[in-house]
């Protein structure tokens, strides 16, 4: 018994070595984190998109810039950005962008999403966006709409989620999926 509470003391200490000897690194350390950082970007056939931007993200930019770019256009002034983009088959592609540059950290940067109908007819569809804060509130668009649905915005969107959605000609939910803004743990 008394090896037993000396084994674990023992354990405890070295825990408590490892912990206090290699301390990980802060978000100050991590220039991606640094309050007012702006986003690292990457060119993407003439579209500026986010280094934290998933693979597909790059894909599907890299597939139809022009699409990309009409998205932004959407969203406004200053949102150059892209943070993520999805497609749903022959239905339809989500893109979220931002301006990178404002917002008082990393993860507060202002984001807009935009639902587009590539189907060629109206559709019941809508966009939600999600920020990375829970007391926040969605911003979305639902109805029906022969091009896209949106723009939405958060101001402090960054690490949060956006929703799509659509219904086809037969009233058949087709699209009904979530993605993320920005790849973030």
């Amino acid at each position: 018994m008394k090896s037993a509470v000396i084994r674990s003391g023992i354990a405890a200490t070295v825990m408590l070595g490892l912990m206090t000897a290699a301390p990980a690194a802060s978000a100050a350390e991590h220039p991606a984190l640094k309050a007012n950082a702006p986003i690292s970007t990457v060119n993407v056939n003439g579209v500026k998109v986010s280094t934290e931007a998933s693979t597909e993200t790059r894909r599907l930019i890299e597939a139809n810039p022009v699409a990309a770019v009409a998205a932004a256009n959407v969203c406004g002034s200053g949102y150059t950005i892209s943070t993520g983009a999805y497609r749903y088959g022959t239905y339809g592609s989500t893109y979220t962008w931002t301006n990178g540059t404002s917002g008082s950290g990393y993860y507060d940067k202002p984001i807009c999403a935009v639902f587009f109908n590539d189907t060629g007819a109206s559709r019941s569809m809508g966009v939600r966006l999600y920020s990375n804060f829970t007391a926040d509130p969605a911003d979305e668009d639902f109805g029906t709409f022969s091009s896209y649905a949106g723009p939405v915005y958060q101001k402090r969107g960054y690490c949060g989620r956006v929703y799509s959605y659509m219904k086809d000609a037969s009233g058949k939910v087709v699209v009904d999926n979530y993605g993320t803004v920005g790849s973030c743990n």
